[in-house]
């Protein structure tokens, strides 16, 4: 048998073939270090650093020397939350973040709080949106952050940033953000939406794994953190170790090629959502999709429950597909998801959801494939349990 069809973007996306073929030359033929400044190895690998910096700085809308390098989008995450906290300690001990958050940012806010902080965690509705007057009110005069991510990954629905920002922006608080699902698919602008430091990841938008960036304001205001990792100085100060230069170069190949071609993926990508989400509805009975409507929720995803059959099965069932389901956050877990349950479901509900991912190299065929898959592994699963 041959590898399953891929449904499952928002956990990782394959390299870009452009991407390979530009991080090829540094894993040999121009190996130096970016910190050896004596001579020529050091200087090119430090010049390709730098080009990529402002590759990816350009993605978001901020200026090269405000993008930190990490190991990918968690350390960046704690880098944000932890690094602020730090730092603004003698200001407060307090943190805003939502119901929702992703592993690193709500681990992180966890952390803090096992050692003396206090976070208020902002209820979401059904469709997993946060209400940017809950943030605001939410907000304390010992507020030292406020951590928002832009996009959820399990039901692909998408943040009011700009007004979550404004809010932060008014009331003198510093506001995070993991981008991380929505680079690949929507303009970022961390000046427009009022960020002061945003989380990003290569291997969510066609580059490598293993790198990732904070963006960290420098100007109105200037946000100041502690360093979570030491040694070396690099990065500025906040990121002890070697940069991972084959995988920055990458990261900055993934990022131009997605600033020139989002908005080109996001229409197509969306029409093929669409597709599949017409299709199963077509063609089996009970779909409920699950988050906003198309227009507030990321192209890629489609997130939905089917009557009487249990993700688990699905997943079972239509082995010719690569896809997840919503009953567990992580592997390592078999909790159901908090998303699903901060949403309202039932944890028969978010036993019975799955979610798809679409990309930049999936087709109409695979998606027409993957309706004939599922829907005969749903008739399967109501034929056995009948």
């Amino acid at each position: 048998m041959g590898q399953p069809l891929y449904l499952d973007h928002p956990s990782t996306t394959p390299v870009d073939p452009r991407v390979v073929e530009a991080m090829e030359p540094f894993w040999n033929e121009r190996f130096g270090h970016p910190a050896s400044r004596h001579h020529p190895y050091g200087w090119d690998a430090e010049r390709a650093v730098d080009e990529a910096r402002a590759s990816v700085a350009l993605l978001v809308g901020a200026e090269a020397r405000e993008i930190v390098f990490t190991s990918g989008g968690t350390e960046a995450d704690n880098l944000a939350v932890k690094g602020v906290a730090e730092a603004f300690v003698s200001k407060g001990r307090h943190l805003v973040t939502t119901a929702i958050e992703n592993r690193p940012v709500a681990d992180s806010c966890a952390w803090l709080e096992s050692r003396g902080w206090e976070v208020t965690r902002v209820a979401v509705d059904e469709s997993a949106r946060v209400d940017p007057a809950a943030i605001d009110a939410a907000i304390r005069d010992d507020t030292v952050l406020v951590s928002v991510q832009w996009a959820n990954p399990e039901v692909g629905t998408v943040q009011p940033i700009s007004r979550s920002g404004g809010v932060c922006e008014a009331r003198g608080v510093l506001f995070h953000t993991d981008a991380t699902q929505a680079a690949a698919w929507l303009p970022l602008d961390v000046v427009a939406h009022d960020v002061h430091l945003l989380s990003l990841t290569a291997h969510r938008l066609y580059g490598p794994k293993g790198v990732g960036a904070l963006y960290v304001r420098r100007r109105r205001p200037r946000v100041r953190l502690a360093a979570q990792i030491h040694g070396g100085g690099h990065e500025r100060g906040l990121r002890g170790g070697t940069v991972n230069v084959p995988g920055v170069v990458g990261f900055g190949t993934a990022a131009s090629l997605c600033r020139e071609e989002h908005e080109d993926d996001a229409r197509r990508v969306g029409a093929l959502r669409d597709r599949l989400q017409a299709g199963l509805e077509e063609g089996v009975e009970g779909v409920r999709v699950l988050g906003a409507s198309r227009g507030g929720r990321l192209p890629g995803v489609l997130a939905l429950t089917v009557d009487g059959v249990e993700g688990e099965s699905l997943l079972l069932g239509a082995s010719g597909l690569a896809f997840s389901t919503g009953s567990a956050c992580s592997s390592a877990t078999l909790e159901p998801s908090p998303v699903l349950g901060a949403m309202g479901l039932s944890k028969a509900e978010a036993d019975a959801s799955v979610r798809f991912g679409l990309g930049r190299f999936t087709t109409e065929q695979d998606v027409d494939r993957a309706v004939g898959i599922l829907t005969d592994a749903v008739v399967r699963i109501r034929r056995a349990g009948a």
